[in-house]
């Protein structure tokens, strides 16, 4: 790609150390105009003064698009229908965000007849295939700039320096150089003392949730209800979406609850430490998992089942407008049609713990669940079942008596 083809950019901005450096560095190599855009997915005080920051670093004008609402209803929640999470701890809060984000800069890129766009990813991470895939969905020639693959730098520590030559306004400092990301679904933390698996997240790090050790020592519980598969009242109160997940996310945090610190399996092939904080969306997780429990059928849970790891893998990697994850989704939803109801939960000290699950649509039976004197199953019919089952295992040890 040749610099001088570029007659217009729009860069997914965020403010922060590598994006305010991205920014000046675009402007000053490719000589054309660059539009910042910033999404809001909840990110709260990190918005302040983006249009100051976003000057001083040369942009030619500033975005900042509300998406909280599409972001919940249209990205979280299908994918909490899925139960979807990634190697059995995460809950995918970066990762969704990604699509979403890219979708939004793709529809100002159209109005600003713009001809490429950029991002900040490293060309060693997960984030630059989320964004691209996505860019090359919806426009299959649009100019893509990935300045982490191609410019001089080679560390955070390098782009502080180059801010403070350039009088970029930044928060990043070498002593405390870990990235995070955060939205409503989540808060994340990366990189810097946090590269090392051995070493204890620092305890001032936190920002949604408090030490568990130092919650509340009175439990507190509440009810959520689900309509066809989303969480859609708390304690009887309905909200929607984007306020839902929010006011879960203070409940939660202040308990503790949603701290995941892990170490994945990057698409690019390398593994990486990751720190979390989900407060809301470890409750919503939970109680899905309670109401479905009375809800779906057997054969459909074990199925579902099935497919939370490839569902997963799917939006971790990026392809969230891939057509095999519109087939997956179409077929949960069909699913998620009968999981309405409510389930009362318990939030204590970093737990969640379910106390009570009802629905109109429940196919638990007590006639048939009961322990005592029923008159719709007959135990009788047990032994039959049994023997059926294990005919293959009475062939199998005949035969080897034989041998």
């Amino acid at each position: 790609m040749k610099r001088k083809d570029i007659k217009k950019i729009v860069l997914a901005y965020s403010g922060g150390l590598d994006t305010s450096v991205i920014l000046r560095w675009l402007v000053e190599t490719y000589q054309c105009p660059v539009v910042a855009y910033v999404a809001d997915l909840g990110q709260g005080e990190e918005l302040d003064s983006l249009d100051e920051k976003a000057e001083a670093s040369g942009a030619e004008s500033l975005y900042v698009v509300d998406l909280k609402e599409d972001f919940v209803k249209n990205f979280v929640f299908p994918m909490f229908r899925a139960n979807a999470i990634y190697e059995g701890t995460y809950l995918l809060g970066t990762s969704i965000a990604r699509p979403c984000i890219a979708q939004a800069q793709m529809k100002i890129a159209e109005k600003e007849k713009a001809d490429a766009v950029s991002h900040g990813a490293t060309g060693k991470g997960n984030d630059q295939v989320r964004f691209e895939l996505t860019y090359y969905a919806i426009n299959p020639e649009i100019k893509i700039i990935a300045p982490w693959r191609t410019w001089a730098f080679k560390s955070r520590s390098e782009l502080i320096a180059y801010a403070k030559d350039h009088g970029i306004p930044i928060t990043s400092t070498a002593e405390k150089p870990y990235s995070m990301d955060r939205n409503l679904l989540h808060l994340s933390f990366e990189g810097g003392t946090l590269e090392d698996p051995w070493v204890e997240p620092p305890s001032d790090m936190f920002i949604l949730t408090v030490d568990p050790r130092k919650a509340p020592d009175k439990a507190e519980e509440i009810v959520l209800t689900f309509e066809a598969g989303d969480p859609v009242a708390i304690n009887g109160e309905q909200m929607t979406p984007a306020n839902l997940l929010g006011h879960l996310n203070t409940l939660a945090g202040r308990h503790g609850v949603g701290r995941v610190d892990m170490v994945e399996n990057r698409y690019v092939g390398m593994k990486s430490r990751g720190v979390y904080e989900t407060p809301g969306g470890t409750i919503i997780h939970v109680a899905r998992r309670a109401m479905e429990s009375i809800t779906l059928d057997r054969e459909i849970t074990r199925l579902k089942d099935e497919w939370v790891p490839r569902y997963a893998a799917l939006v971790y990697n990026g392809y969230w407008f891939s057509p095999e994850r519109q087939m997956i989704q179409a077929a949960i939803d069909t699913a998620a049609s009968v999981v309405s109801g409510e389930v009362r939960l318990r939030i204590y000290k970093g737990n969640v713990t379910v106390t009570g699950r009802r629905s109109d649509n429940s196919l638990y039976d007590e006639r048939f669940a009961t322990f005592e004197q029923d008159e719709v199953y007959s135990q009788s019919d047990a032994e039959g079942f049994i023997r059926l089952n294990a005919l293959r295992l009475r062939i199998g040890s005949l035969m080897n008596k034989t041998k």
